[in-house]
Parts: C-alpha cells; structure tokens; sequence
C-alpha cells in the first residue's frame, strides 16, 4: 500500500521514493502495485501530493515524476504555476534526494523541435551501427504554401509527409496527419514538425529504456504508402489508436505481401538507449523506431517521456532495480551538504539554477504560442546547463 502524509514513518523502515504523478499516469502504471513489491523489499513508494506542502510529506531518497502536465498548464494557470516552483524549491532545498529524472532533460522532450535536433544528429554519434532519423522540417507559424514548399524541397524532404504537433504532451499531441502533394500542404497548422514517411511494413518497434537496462516491443504502424507526390487526400489519424496492441484498421494493413522485415539488431538498439540515455541525461523514456523496408536501416521517429511500459513485464523490477542503484550511489557518495545549489540528482545532471531557467523558458514556449509570436526556444548547451534563449524566425 502507498504511504501517505497521515502514515508514520518506523525507525526502521527502509528508503523512501516519492513518486509525484498524474492520476492517469498513476494508473496507467499501476502505482499501487508497484509499492507492494516495493515493500517487500524494504523500499516504501509515497505518494506525493503537490497541492500540500512537501516537506512533511518528505524526507524522500528519490522522486520520480512526470510533470508535464503541470509544466504545459503553468503557462496559463497561476495554481500550476506555485505548484511548479513549490516543486522546484524543494528540489532545490534536498539536494541529498535524487531526482528522475532532471526537469530541464524532461522540459526539452516536451518541444519536438528540441528532440528532432537531438535525433537528427545520431547519424553521426551512431554512425557505425547504421542508425539515422527522417529529414524533418520546423514550421513556426503561418506561412503561404509556397515557402512551405520551397522549405520542404530544401531540406531534402519527400512525399508523403507525417505532420506533428510542436508540443509532444498530451491528447492532441496524438494527432497526426499524412500529407500526399504541395496542395495537401494547406492542411499544416503551425507550429508543427514535418517529418518524410519512411515505409515501414506497418510495424512500430517501442523501446522502453530503464536506466542501464532497455526492451523492445513490437506494435502495430502506419502501411506502406508510395513514395512521390500524388492527388490522394490527406489522412488525419490518431498514433496512440493506431499503435496500440490491439489496433486493427485499413492504416495498420498491408495492401501487399511483402517479407517480413529482419528484426532491430540488439547490439544497435542496446547502442542506441546508451546514446540517448547520455545525450538526454534521462533514465526513464521511450524511443519510436522503425526498419526502412529498402535500406533496413534502423530509423528513430520520436522519443517519449516516462512512457507506459505496457507489454514489458520485467519493468517492476527493473525500476526497482535502478531506484537501488541510485541509492547504492548516493550512499557511496556519501552525504552532500544540505542547501547546496550544485546538486546533480542524477550523474551529469544541471544545477538547481539552470533548471529553473529552464523552466522559465518552457513557460515562455507555451505563451508564444498562445500569442502567435513568431519565436523559437534555443537550445545553448555547456556540459552542466541547459539554457534558453528566445530568437526571432522567419
């Protein structure tokens, strides 16, 4: 059972992992579950509650959360806005308490833009095991067809096009389109990524990645489609319907017999996770990837945070596992001194400063778009920060 703020806590008992989590992704996950294993291991799983102040509910050896929610509402909410800063000032006040994963790794996951940058150069970090990403392009706000076009040719791109929203959170964020000729380009609301369809054979290859540990699932896809512009009409759909395990539609079915396409290479997906996980400073996301019918080039498409981890059964124990290593971590470290602003969280991890500029510039983010402001967050990376600036586009 979880423990709450009213449950007292026994000298003896072992450490303590807050979790901080959306009642949908409370669920979706099985938190309760998950706190019953843990108990067996001397491991008590809290349920943290932001709307009460933190320090009672603590101390906390770890927080695991998944703040987007809280993140992308700030930008118009005053309440999520104190929730957001309680949060961080806490964080900020315990530097001794771990935290996966780092807000300002999360907050760059949640723009498409940030992480398509950071996909779009795998080619050359994993070059080797012949791992790469579509041609993509950003579109910011509203523009004539033409320049559209002229961006798209540019950029090395090709019918048929997959549009996706700029903000990769929540239910919208789902919704997709497949755009077949420049015509069809009318149908683009910025800001969004275009992204050229790569023909797939209809399977979708989910890697779930668990600090040092990763598995692969395998879900239904988008069919193969021909390549080139022609007069078909664009297709709206929704990813989370199409690629759920169950899914069964005239976009998930071949209209050929064709082979069945070689699996991902473990070696090359297991480079892969070690890449990202490093890159994003993340123990806990998700990677889309799909196999290139032509070239059977493994092709990244999207990466995820703290996704759901439905068909891994092992995920029980392996978060458990890493929640151990991280404490096993931070007892050979030894105690940090408390009120430190450097505190790492996690290894390479940003200080508490840089992550509330950070912060400060996903809120920013949100209102641009909102104001129809034609800016763009940019990235400015060091090896322990991560900032923003706001720079005109077009």
């Amino acid at each position: 059972m979880i423990t709450t703020l009213e449950t007292t806590r026994s000298p003896m008992s072992g450490r303590r992992v807050g979790f901080c989590l959306s009642d949908k992704k409370r669920r979706r996950m099985n938190l309760d579950a998950f706190a019953e294993f843990c108990a067996g291991h001397r491991v008590e799983v809290v349920e943290i509650d932001l709307t009460r102040p933190l320090v009672p509910q603590g101390p906390f050896d770890v927080i695991i959360h998944k703040l987007s929610d809280v993140i992308v509402e700030a930008e118009h909410d005053s309440q999520s806005q104190q929730l957001l800063a309680n949060f961080q000032n806490y964080v900020s006040a315990h530097p001794s308490t771990a935290l996966l994963d780092p807000l300002p790794a999360m907050t760059q996951l949640l723009d498409r833009f940030a992480s398509y940058r950071i996909m779009s150069k795998l080619h050359n970090s994993l070059r080797d095991w012949r791992i790469c990403s579509p041609p993509y392009l950003e579109i910011y706000s509203e523009t004539d067809l033409s320049s559209i076009h002229q961006a798209v040719m540019s950029q090395g791109l090709s019918f048929p096009l997959i549009c996706k929203t700029r903000v990769a959170h929540g239910s919208l964020s789902h919704e997709m389109s497949l755009i077949f000729s420049v015509e069809s380009l009318a149908d683009v609301h910025p800001p969004c990524v275009l992204q050229s369809f790569v023909n797939h054979g209809a399977i979708l290859h989910k890697v779930f990645v668990v600090g040092d540990r990763h598995f692969c699932v395998e879900r239904p896809s988008l069919k193969n489609f021909p390549s080139g512009p022609c007069d078909r009409k664009t297709i709206f759909f929704n990813s989370h319907q199409v690629s759920k395990p169950e899914s069964s539609s005239d976009l998930t079915s071949l209209d050929e017999q064709m082979p069945r396409l070689p699996l991902p290479s473990s070696e090359a997906v297991a480079a892969l996770a070690r890449e990202l996980r490093t890159q994003l400073g993340m123990a806990l996301f998700g990677v889309d990837v799909i196999i290139n019918i032509h070239t059977h080039t493994l092709t990244v498409i999207d990466i995820n945070i703290f996704p759901g981890y439905e068909g891994v059964p092992q995920f029980f124990s392996s978060l458990l596992s890493h929640i151990e290593s991280v404490l096993d971590k931070q007892t050979s470290a030894g105690p940090r001194a408390t009120g430190s602003l450097e505190s790492t969280h996690t290894t390479g991890g940003p200080s508490a400063a840089t992550t509330a500029l950070v912060l400060l510039g996903a809120l920013l983010l949100y209102i641009s778009y909102d104001l129809g402001l034609e800016t763009v967050i940019s990235d400015i990376y060091t090896d322990d920060m991560r900032a923003t600036a706001v720079t005109n586009v077009m």
